[in-house]
């Protein structure tokens, strides 16, 4: 089914314009993409809810269509969803994807007006071996200063992702990969939401908001385990696996759990 997307722009608390599209009808549903990705990545699943939910998609700031006022700050992202959130009506659901699913996190965290949180695996981080996301978001910006796009992509892939050299190699050959250098410098940003990569277990014990925390059976046990620590330390979270690919869940497989438990205010 494809449905037509209408689309808008909002004005953030700093001025920054941030450019959304939205489809479907009924409750508001807003979904937070993680690293190298725009708004496009979002709309397989808006499209998939759409009988349900009014579901939007936004470009983060620094991305695509949307503005980006230095100096880059976890807040002025805050208050990106918050101007959102005003634009579907007062309040929204939020479905966050790896940075994008800390991010939305921090926005329940903050007080937006958020009735339920779905989070897919959010990258924190544990064991001695996991990647250290502060060490990676200083690498970055030295490769990005000196303008070493490519070179800090494929750092981000290997070193942050986990992917094997021979499949950035791959992706260097690709269409796609002049598209995701133009997103390299959203990638300090997304580290610098992760922060020090530790699960914020006091903060996570403050916040009530119903909240679903899913991964792929197919990723990594890192990600896995993130997410199960996740919803542990949420008063009212709950954990669960589905089918799918490294660190991907097809919207097929996705939209019919989220439309329960969006659809659940018991």
């Amino acid at each position: 089914m494809v449905l037509t997307m209408t689309k808008g722009t909002v004005t953030s608390a700093d001025g920054t314009q941030i450019t959304y599209e939205y489809t479907g009808d009924g409750p508001a549903v807003i979904l937070v993409g993680g690293a190298l990705t725009d708004r496009s990545a979002g709309k397989p699943l808006a499209t998939a809810l759409a009988d349900h939910f009014t579901t939007y998609v936004f470009d983060r700031r620094g991305r695509r269509d949307s503005g980006d006022t230095p100096p880059y700050a976890l807040g002025r992202e805050i208050e990106d969803l918050a101007a959102l959130c005003d634009a579907a009506g007062g309040e929204a659901f939020l479905y966050g994807v790896s940075s994008g699913a800390v991010l939305a996190f921090e926005a329940v965290a903050a007080g937006l007006p958020v009735p339920r949180l779905a989070m897919f695996e959010p990258p924190y981080v544990f064991a001695p071996e996991d990647p250290d996301p502060a060490a990676q978001r200083e690498h970055l910006q030295r490769l990005l200063a000196e303008d070493r796009r490519g070179e800090a992509l494929e750092y981000f892939l290997r070193e942050a992702v986990g992917l094997p050299s021979e499949t950035v190699a791959s992706m260097q050959q690709g269409p796609m990969w002049a598209a995701l250098e133009a997103l390299a410098h959203t990638l300090v940003y997304d580290l610098t939401v992760v922060g020090d990569g530790r699960v914020p277990v006091d903060r996570m014990a403050a916040v009530a908001v119903p909240t679903l925390v899913l991964d792929s059976a197919a990723s990594s046990p890192r990600l896995r385990r993130a997410a199960e620590a996740t919803a542990a330390a949420l008063p009212a979270g709950a954990h669960r696996s589905l089918a799918g690919q490294f660190h991907e869940i097809p919207p097929q497989e996705l939209a019919p759990v989220l439309t329960r438990f969006f659809r659940d205010r018991g």
